[in-house]
């Protein structure tokens, strides 16, 4: 399918690696002028070697004056803010029932102000573009998953419902902005990873007992409903989650 998008910025956070470094490699093979983002230069500086004429713009989206740096550097480059992907998050926390309060703030931090920190910075440059707004959450806000962080399914939650209730008002400045409820993603350095490591048999038998598909998912899957997410083809969708986990939610 033609996407439509060739010409369009992006600016993609968290996307030196794994599921943001797919996005940014997909939508640029679209003809998507991109901005990356994370908090290693190192890191970033090797993604984008990959990405001819893409640029990098370094700093933590978790923390707002840092949000607004990193806008404002994008927009004085590219002259504008077409689609903002945020990315940023992280599942590893403390184990159920072990919550504190210091993780909460460190997990809600990566999971939800740093998406709600950079539509906060982006929200003038995306006016200007009617432009979109794409978030990468989690089954895990969807319902509960055995095992996994109440600080992150909490998070995810939250953003879930911000990306529901912000639609609206985004969406009186012809802004769309939709959420991708990953299911298990596997890509170098992920959790999966480690664990398949650790005990492929346990992976693999939940894989059989709680994946339609009894796989895992990689980051092109996600980087392809992103990418049909932030193009005209999607043109009437906002303020929804779009579940992509081969068929492991239930509810």
């Amino acid at each position: 399918m033609q996407l439509d998008l060739m010409g369009k910025r992006a600016l993609i956070t968290g996307s030196s690696r794994g599921i943001g470094l797919a996005i940014a490699s997909m939508l640029h093979a679209e003809g998507v002028h991109v901005a990356l983002n994370g908090r290693s230069a190192t890191d970033l500086a090797t993604a984008a070697s990959k990405l001819p004429d893409s640029i990098t713009v370094t700093g933590d989206v978790s923390q707002p004056n840092n949000a607004q740096r990193i806008v404002n550097e994008t927009v004085k480059i590219f002259g504008g803010i077409d689609i903002l992907i945020c990315n940023v998050g992280c599942g590893s926390s403390v184990p159920p029932g072990e919550e504190t309060l210091t993780e909460w703030e460190r997990i809600f931090s990566l999971n939800l102000w740093s998406t709600t920190n950079m539509v906060e910075a982006a929200r003038e440059a995306l006016i200007a573009s009617k432009g979109v707004v794409v978030c990468v959450s989690s089954i895990c806000g969807q319902e509960v998953v055995q095992g996994a962080p109440v600080t992150y399914s909490v998070a995810k939650a939250a953003l879930n419902a911000y990306v529901h209730g912000i639609a609206r008002p985004l969406g009186k400045f012809g802004i769309r902005i939709n959420a991708v409820a990953a299911g298990n993603i596997l890509f170098d350095d992920s959790t999966w990873t480690k664990k398949l490591n650790e005990n492929a048999e346990s992976v693999n038998v939940m894989l059989a007992r709680e994946v339609a598909l009894e796989k895992f998912g990689a980051p092109n899957d996600v980087a392809s409903l992103v990418a049909y997410l932030a193009s005209p083809r999607s043109s009437f969708a906002t303020g929804a989650v779009w579940t992509l986990d081969g068929g492991q939610v239930h509810s």
